[in-house]
């Protein structure tokens, strides 16, 4: 992204070299050269001041220089890092912050702050990065992973997520977006790390640390819209949006009309940003489905292009969130994709949900909970493929019968499906707990790429509700929104629930969402289970290979089903659920039971184990044919007739 730039008068002419196409960038000198994008001004002026929001230490003040792009720039030799800014447009008295600002030390509304990246010391520079083969993921909100809710307090449960086995921390937005707590989707300074969790330095030194331990850290970013306050790009370009489209949230932004170049670059380089300047290890882009572009080459496709470049030799992941399940996101360029790694599977979620709950209304309509729903997921992906959909009254999905399953990121909870209820309870209050382990072990073992929430892994007696910090008028509209989304669920419109839905503005409802980890100590059978489950599916190399069509599967009864992982040479593995009753089968003609020749089945792993809480497995292929438990997964394995499992 580095370029040079000619700036100076009759006296002086010294070459600038920037990283991105905007905001406010030290140099070598410890000069500062500004550059923003402003079309329609005939003139922009930056302000700055000493290194402190309140301090009466005047820098001065300089008129930018436009170019014929509508660019303006300059270099100010009395700027430097830790100075605080604004821009002043066309003369006005009112000063607005820099939209590509790199921190706002006081909120989108303040002064920004000149940040010089280099002076991080960085410790990571053997990191290879990561691809989506054998990840695990975590998705995890800075504010409520721990009482602290700050990067700092963050970077000490770090070591426990690496002995649990994570390779991937998925980090929820954190851009700065108004007020004292949020989701983080409603940001409005997509350089700036929010204040709320420190500094930019911090989540730097977060980076480096999980580096350090071996895991990746991918941020989730929002490039469908941009919150509703703070938000000043249309003061200094109205091009910035447009009414051609409309999304679920707020304006779209023009990626593909009048004066879409600038705008363009300027969500390309934030996407490069935060590998750049943080080491990201790849990108979460939200709701992409709401970002539209009819360009000849889409910007999603521009985005994971430059990212990877920006990543230079180091590997980087782009996962996208797409509910219409397009898969043209990740199919090569040459077959007319755009080249990302991996997409979230809600089929997955909305099955399993339906399975440990018997609750099938709103978008899980269209789901059973079903065996052979889990079988097809596990072989093929998504389990809507250009079918009818009748909860939305239109086909869903693309054909990808082809594709690999490591691409397809399946869960049982994530920020949105857990909030999206009365009291945003977790799966394991709204089922029993055989039930529960099963699910776990199908999701743990299952050949997609598994993705936990944060305390999903001890069984987090908190809640994750849905919680947005707004002016008085705005969090009306935002509760009464709310009210209206969770009406789609039937149970959830009758008039003696209205009182349960929780107002989003209450602090309340993000101090209870925070984490308390000594948890981990207090359900300790369920963090084993994870613990071990992750252990199984990174060290036994059937489960590992995710192999391409490495698996079949068959149903057993109303809610069991086998799946027969194939190892090649006769080292097959069997996962057998049963989310049912106890099960005799008593003739079992199914060849995916039958053992490789001259072996026998014997378990390796049973969620009835009792150190997770469970009643014990008894042996399951058996002189009087087969006995599957209820409520619980068993993983086999061959063994020689004779032979003592080790």
């Amino acid at each position: 992204m580095s370029r040079p730039v000619r700036e100076g008068d009759s006296q002086k002419v010294m070459e600038v070299r920037r990283r991105l196409p905007v905001g406010a960038e030290v140099q070598a000198t410890g000069a500062v050269h500004f550059r923003v994008w402003a079309p329609l001004c005939q003139e922009v002026q930056v302000v700055v001041q000493g290194g402190a929001a309140d301090s009466a230490d005047s820098r001065g003040s300089l008129n930018l220089v436009r170019d014929a792009n509508g660019y303006f720039s300059g270099l100010m030799d009395t700027a430097a890092n830790g100075a605080l800014y604004r821009y002043r447009l066309d003369g006005r008295a009112e000063a607005y912050p820099d939209p590509a600002s790199r921190f706002q030390p006081t909120g989108p509304h303040g002064w920004s702050e000149i940040v010089d990246p280099d002076l991080f010391t960085w410790t990571d520079e053997d990191w290879p990065g990561v691809s989506m083969e054998g990840q695990v993921l975590y998705e995890m909100h800075i504010g409520t992973f721990t009482q602290g809710g700050t990067w700092e307090s963050a970077v000490r449960e770090l070591p426990e997520l690496a002995a649990l086995g994570i390779t991937v921390l998925e980090v929820m937005p954190v851009a700065e977006f108004q007020g004292n707590f949020g989701w983080g989707y409603d940001g409005v300074d997509l350089f700036a790390p929010t204040r709320l969790y420190g500094r930019p330095d911090d989540f730097r030194a977060f980076v480096d640390k999980a580096h350090s331990l071996g895991m990746g850290v991918i941020l989730d970013v929002v490039y469908n819209h941009l919150g509703p306050d703070g938000n000043y790009l249309s003061k200094f370009s109205e091009d910035y949006f447009t009414d051609r489209y409309e999304t679920d949230w707020g304006t779209a932004i023009n990626f593909d009309g009048h004066s879409a170049k600038p705008v363009r670059d300027f969500f390309v380089s934030n996407a490069c940003y935060w590998i750049e300047e943080f080491h990201l290890d790849g990108l979460r882009l939200d709701a992409t489905q709401n970002i539209y572009d009819r360009s000849s080459e889409h910007i999603l496709a521009a985005i994971t292009r430059h990212v990877r470049r920006s990543a230079g030799t180091r590997s980087v992941i782009l996962v996208g969130e797409n509910e219409s399940q397009e898969v043209k996101l990740i199919r090569p360029r040459d077959q007319g994709g755009y080249g990302m790694d991996a997409l979230w599977n809600d089929d997955f979620h909305h099955s399993a949900v339906v399975a440990l709950t018997g609750r099938n209304q709103a978008y899980y309509t269209d789901y059973r909970g079903s065996p052979q729903e889990f079988i097809s997921a596990a072989k093929w992906g998504y389990l809507f493929q250009g079918q009818w959909y009748k909860h939305q009254k239109k086909r869903r999905g693309t054909p990808c019968l082809d594709l690999k399953p490591q691409k397809f990121i399946t869960f049982i909870q994530n920020h949105d499906q857990i909030a999206n209820s009365a009291c945003g309870l977790r799966c394991h209050t709204l089922t029993s707990p055989g039930r529960y382990r099963a699910m776990t072990a199908l999701l743990l073992l299952g050949p997609g790429t598994p993705m936990l929430f944060q305390g999903q892994e001890f069984a987090a007696s908190s809640p994750f509700h849905y919680f947005a910090d707004h002016e008085t008028g705005l969090a009306g509209k935002v509760h009464q929104g709310r009210i209206q989304f969770l009406h789609q669920f039937d149970s959830l419109a009758a008039p003696d629930m209205e009182a349960f839905l929780s107002d989003p503005a209450d602090p309340a409802q993000f101090t209870q969402s925070k984490l308390d980890t000594s948890e981990r100590q207090r359900h300790a059978g369920i963090y084993a289970l994870h613990c071990d489950l992750i252990k199984l599916r990174r060290s036994d190399p059937v489960f590992r290979a995710q192999r391409h069509r490495g698996l079949d599967g068959a149903v057993l009864g109303s809610e069991a089903f086998v799946l027969r992982f194939f190892g090649g040479t006769g080292d097959d593995r069997l996962l057998v659920v049963n989310f049912g009753l106890d099960l005799h089968l008593d003739p079992a003609p199914e060849p995916l039971l039958a053992p490789p020749e001259s072996m026998r089945w014997k378990i390796i792993w049973s969620s009835e184990n009792p150190k997770y809480g469970g009643s014990g497995s008894p042996p399951m292929d058996t002189l009087d044919n087969w006995y599957v438990p209820g409520h619980a997964a068993v993983v086999l394995g061959p063994r020689k007739i004779g032979e003592r499992w080790s």
